[in-house]
């Protein structure tokens, strides 16, 4: 079970740290990603890291402005967003999977687990 938690309300140039707290153990070949999903768009990609090694994956709309971490002893997968853009707006969601390779790690159907959304909205 995965619990995301840290959205809120932030002007445009902000930053906010979402976090992903997993209730089990992340096994080494597990991967915890971050989705998003803006009104009347489909859920996208943003960010993903493998639990073993910390190799980190961006989608390129967020590139060099968010950072994806973990911490093992927590079990916990962190986002840190900064210089927020109105479009950053919607609901994250982060998500988990097991033995996902480099191919198919920014598509959803690689995740079998999924937290419940926490609504970042960023105003102008």
């Amino acid at each position: 079970q995965l619990q995301a938690s840290g959205g809120g309300l932030v002007q445009a140039g902000g930053s906010l740290r979402l976090s992903c707290q997993a209730s089990g153990r992340i096994f080494s070949n597990g991967v915890m990603g971050w989705f998003r999903q803006a009104p009347g768009k489909e859920r996208e990609f943003i960010a993903a890291i493998r639990w073993s090694g910390g190799s980190t994956y961006y989608a390129d709309s967020v590139k060099g402005r968010f950072t994806i971490s973990r911490d093992n002893a927590k079990n916990t997968a962190y986002l840190q967003m900064n210089s927020l853009k109105p479009e950053d707006t919607a609901v994250y969601y982060c998500a988990a999977g097991y033995s996902i390779i480099l191919s198919t790690i920014r598509l959803i159907r690689a995740y079998d687990f999924w937290g419940q959304g926490t609504l970042v909205t960023v105003s102008s």
